[in-house]
């Protein structure tokens, strides 16, 4: 199985990660490897994290304040939200084909 990002997600993901390195020096890489090992994670056990909306998944990244928001497709994993924790709760809803 794979993973791909919704475009906006892809967006979060590249912001924090600047965000990060433009903060302390080595700080965005630090963060790029924790998502992509909650990234890997998922892929192992995708049906592991709980549901927090009809099919919608998440994983909280460990070490920064982000969950990961994702849906099991038939032959992937689509991420619609890298998402901060103190961020409005649902602005990722429009990402979601009904």
């Amino acid at each position: 199985m794979k993973y791909i990002y919704h475009p906006e997600a892809l967006a979060e993901y590249a912001d924090a990660a600047l965000y990060y390195e433009e903060r302390t020096a080595r700080l965005g890489a630090d963060f790029t490897v924790e998502v992509e090992t909650a990234n890997q994670s998922i892929l192992t056990a995708p049906d592991r994290w709980r549901c927090i909306e009809e099919d919608i998944r998440r994983y909280l990244v460990r070490r920064f304040p982000y969950g990961i928001l994702y849906t099991i497709e038939q032959d992937y994993v689509l991420i619609l939200a890298l998402m901060h924790l103190s961020r409005e709760p649902g602005y990722w809803r429009h990402r979601v084909s009904p």
